[in-house]
């Protein structure tokens, strides 16, 4: 069985660690499960704000639900910083929830990444505030 690899693989350069960033906003932007399941480990670990949730099967589900309930969503990711093997981001984005109530959601996370690039650890602590249409920045 080949090995599954997605670049860049660590040990990070700070050009490394934010092309990494770019590819995980543009593939989360993509609404697309599957697609951002990828850049995990099959038995990847995540606790997204008070779930905890295991592997790509896992993963998936938690998207596929999440863009059910939060339409309209554009998430921009930044760099906080970086190790050999672990990259901080600190991210925002909006969606509009199913009542048409608008909210931006502000947030860090932590990345922990295995040989080949996979992500087999992500943690993030997420805050949303309610927000009105006309005050959108994404």
């Amino acid at each position: 069985m080949e090995q599954e690899v997605k670049q860049p693989i660590p040990p990070f350069t700070l050009e490394t660690a934010k092309q990494k960033i770019q590819l995980a906003e543009d593939a989360w932007n993509s609404q697309d499960p599957v697609k951002v399941s990828k850049a995990y480990r099959v038995d990847s670990e995540w606790r997204n704000r008070s779930q905890f949730i295991n592997g790509r099967e896992e993963i998936q589900a938690f998207l596929t639900d999440k863009w059910e309930n939060e339409r309209h969503y554009k998430l921009k990711k930044e760099y906080w910083a970086h190790g050999d093997d672990r990259i901080a981001v600190r991210f925002e984005y909006e969606y509009q929830n199913k009542d048409g109530q608008w909210f931006r959601a502000h947030g860090n996370e932590n990345w922990e990444f295995d040989p080949n690039g996979l992500m087999k650890k992500r943690y993030a602590s997420i805050n949303d505030v309610a927000i009105a249409e006309g005050d959108r920045r994404l």
